[in-house]
């Protein structure tokens, strides 16, 4: 029997604030049970597992991400679109860290290309166009920005940068601005 008012986009919500508060490696159905404070057969009619339910949460954190950095970067170019899309992702991972986590989970080929992670390709593109990139250096560059955001922040996050001078946002700016500088001049192939 489904209890009233347990429905799965509840119980993904819950999941999501889960994670932030004890790290999405510890989200599980039954720790989620716990807060319901129902058995976790009560659960099974929503979610299969807990691998099903990191999966949705991953999802949810997806398209949260998703539509706040599609927010940030609306009217923006260039230098000015890539420290928005950059802020988002860094100000996500601050007060999200168990959704941040979540979002860097690796889904199978059908459900990522379902994902709202198309989108985010799709945005980081965006903004390298006014960088004038072409294929593959294009997709180098997406993968340069990714890790640098995703490893800022997870470095940040940890305390990694508490410990000494220049403080950690200035560093960011700086780190921004040699971004922008490096997609303007991006090296050229070598020649075979």
């Amino acid at each position: 029997m489904v209890r009233v008012g347990l429905t799965a986009q509840r119980l993904i919500q819950a999941g999501a604030e889960l994670a932030d508060e004890v790290g999405f490696e510890h989200v599980t159905v039954s720790e989620l049970a716990r807060r319901f404070d129902v058995k976790v057969a009560s659960l099974y009619s929503h979610v299969k597992n807990s691998q099903d339910l990191k999966t949705r949460i991953a999802l949810f954190a997806l398209e949260e991400l998703a539509d706040l950095s599609a927010d940030a970067v609306a009217g923006r170019a260039g230098k000015d679109a890539l420290t928005a899309f950059a802020n988002v992702y860094r100000d996500y991972a601050h007060q999200h860290p168990g959704r941040a986590a979540a979002a860097r989970m690796r889904l199978d080929p059908e459900t990522a290309a379902a994902s709202a992670g198309v989108r985010h390709a799709r945005m980081m593109r965006a903004i390298l166009r006014g960088y004038d990139l072409a294929e593959p250096d294009e997709t180098h560059a997406v993968r340069l920005l990714g890790s640098v955001f995703h490893g800022y922040a997870g470095l940040e996050g940890a305390g990694g940068f508490s410990h000494s001078a220049p403080d950690s946002e200035e560093s960011w700016t700086r780190v921004l601005d040699a971004l922008d500088a490096l997609l303007r001049n991006w090296p050229a192939r070598p020649t075979p």
